[in-house]
């Protein structure tokens, strides 16, 4: 699979390109040429010694898609095929906004109806007024639908999709998560009160870019904005809260969160109040932010969408072939510990 994971933008590309599939009913064509000498540009002038046309697909035979647009959520449910009911999750993606579904495709491919949760549209970053009560209720949509099992539902998130799941586990009354999955993602809040929004925190880091840092090509470094760690608990999730199992997966070159230092902490905050059974961390050398499923072509840096819509160049980090190991590891064991955790009779330690 490394002629997909080390694919990169053609020589001339327009800069900070980011290779993402919109459309997941059909599948990803790739086009496989072999060419006569090493070429890096000039490909379609050329003939091709051979050439095949592969197919990558994310959603498996049967699985169906159904768009949820109710209650005031915006999302994508997808279903696996067969009697059900069957375990969920709720699936949320980073700051970059929009709704983003392949992933939540291949988790329903793997037997899990998953909702991928839309949420920080332009709209919705132009004027940020969202509360937690929206994914509070998203959790009920698919918590209450007849092909879910109600008792085995978990949230996933990447990067600020991290910052709404450790709310929702620690906090939430009414949304309670079997398990959680956090990738590339802290626990950090500028607030005393962190469960009345999640999406204060990108004012914070709005307010924080005076720590970023600029390298020799121009890409932005974002990760220093939570560092220092913070002692103060008004200033963090309170992770003591959480009784569920945790798995968090981060990547140790990652330039856009502080995402070794704040597991490190969780850790800390969870073995202090004796619920460090619950937590799993899974660390990897080499790898990056964007830490996604397996054979997505690495991208170290990409256009970013800011909350007025300006594109800067952010630095996610990572090495290509570190960091695609890291994808296919951390993929695996995340569907180990979902399957673990939503398909036994009671919750236990979370162990891999």
């Amino acid at each position: 699979m490394g002629l997909l994971w080390s694919m990169r933008p053609i020589p001339g590309s327009r800069q900070g390109l980011r290779l993402r599939k919109r459309d997941i009913m059909s599948p990803m064509v790739v086009n496989i040429s072999i060419f006569s000498g090493h070429m890096s540009q000039g490909f379609s002038e050329k003939d091709a010694l051979a050439t095949v046309v592969t197919e990558r697909w994310y959603l498996a035979p049967g699985v169906q898609r159904v768009d949820v647009r109710e209650r005031g959520v915006k999302g994508t449910l997808f279903i696996p095929p067969g009697p059900g009911p069957f375990p969920a999750v709720l699936d949320m993606w980073g700051g970059g906004g929009g709704l983003v579904e392949y992933r939540a495709a291949l988790l329903a491919s793997h037997g899990f109806v998953t909702m991928a949760l839309g949420y920080l549209s332009p709209e919705d970053k132009r004027t940020p007024t969202l509360e937690t009560e929206y994914f509070d209720i998203a959790y009920h949509l698919l918590q209450s639908h007849p092909q879910v099992c109600p008792d085995r539902v978990a949230a996933l998130g990447l990067s600020f999709g991290t910052s709404v799941t450790l709310t929702m586990a620690a906090y939430s009354k009414t949304a309670q998560p079997r398990c959680c999955v956090c990738i590339s993602g802290s626990h950090v809040y500028p607030i005393s009160k962190p469960q009345k929004s999640p999406f204060v925190v990108l004012e914070y880091m709005k307010r924080t870019l005076l720590k970023a840092r600029i390298d020799e090509d121009n890409h932005l470094i974002w990760r220093d904005a939570v560092l220092p760690i913070p002692t103060e608990l008004d200033t963090k999730v309170d992770v003591a809260r959480i009784k569920c199992p945790l798995l968090i997966v981060v990547g140790q070159d990652d330039q856009n969160c502080a995402t070794v230092e704040s597991a490190a902490d969780i850790k800390q905050m969870m073995e202090r109040c004796g619920n460090g059974h619950l937590l799993t961390v899974l660390s990897y050398p080499g790898a990056g932010h964007l830490i996604e499923p397996p054979y997505t072509p690495h991208v170290r840096f990409s256009n970013f969408p800011t909350q007025g819509r300006e594109k800067v160049l952010m630095l996610w980090g990572g090495q290509t072939k570190p960091h695609a190991d890291t994808q296919e590891d951390s993929w695996n064991k995340i569907l180990l510990f979902l399957h673990t955790h939503l398909h036994q009779d009671t919750p236990a330690a979370a162990r891999l």
